[in-house]
């Protein structure tokens, strides 16, 4: 299957519902045109992940009349299997990414609870927490970070961003790292939350993650907005 073809499955599918609306899922526009960069990519040897049926599967589990919660990440795990199209998500045998490992001891001392011991952050997604990266795609490799965030997905993930933040009521943003801060001007803060640190990378997590508490904090925020907890 190629990206172009999984775009026009997912658009087809009841999980499209609000996500199809936006212009950039117009025929021509900047998903579809971002789905041919990448199938470029594949025509010319790279292998890209994920694989193109789960390139759109935080869309998917998570329909704009759903979100309560953005988590922003930057790109796919490159690491050859990990990734699975939603941020930060991992499904596999041990050992964890170590930014999910962060994020898991982030989360016990936040919430005084023990650690997930597996990566799966679907129960997340089915929950309305949309685990956003950036660019959807990436080429696999241990240099290869970053390597599809000029392929034309910031226009798509922007007007992501922009819709949770203009049709949802209220809203958590949690923005782990500069990257992820630098989509803060797209979301209304007189109506939804930010949560904003470092990132949960070992590079960066003792600068910031770690304390940050974003997931009580969320919590808090939806409680007095009169919705139910996210069970993390």
């Amino acid at each position: 299957m190629s990206c172009k073809t999984a775009l026009a499955a997912f658009l087809a599918s009841d999980e499209a519902k609000g996500w199809r609306d936006l212009p950039v899922f117009a025929p021509g526009a900047q998903a579809e045109r971002a789905c041919a960069a990448v199938d470029a990519e594949r025509a010319a040897g790279h292998v890209v992940a994920p694989v193109p049926e789960r390139v759109f599967a935080a869309l998917a589990l998570t329909p704009l009349d759903a979100v309560r919660v953005v988590i922003l990440g930057q790109d796919p795990y490159p690491t050859p299997g990990h990734a699975n199209g939603l941020a930060f998500s991992y499904v596999g045998p041990p050992p964890l990414p170590r930014s999910l490992v962060n994020i898991g001891k982030e989360l016990s001392g936040d919430l005084d609870r023990a650690a997930p011991a597996g990566g799966d952050l679907t129960p997340w997604a089915k929950q309305g927490v949309l685990l956003l990266n950036t660019a959807l795609t990436v080429r696999e490799g241990a240099s290869k970070a970053g390597s599809h965030l000029l392929l034309g997905w910031s226009a798509v993930t922007d007007a992501i961003i922009a819709a949770v933040s203009r049709e949802r009521p209220h809203a958590v943003f949690i923005l782990w790292g500069n990257p992820a801060q630098a989509k803060r001007p797209l979301i209304d803060e007189s109506r939804h939350l930010v949560l904003a640190s470092a990132h949960p990378s070992p590079l960066s997590a003792r600068r910031g993650f770690f304390g940050s508490k974003p997931f009580s904090k969320a919590n808090a925020w939806l409680e007095a907005k009169g919705e139910t907890p996210v069970d993390w």
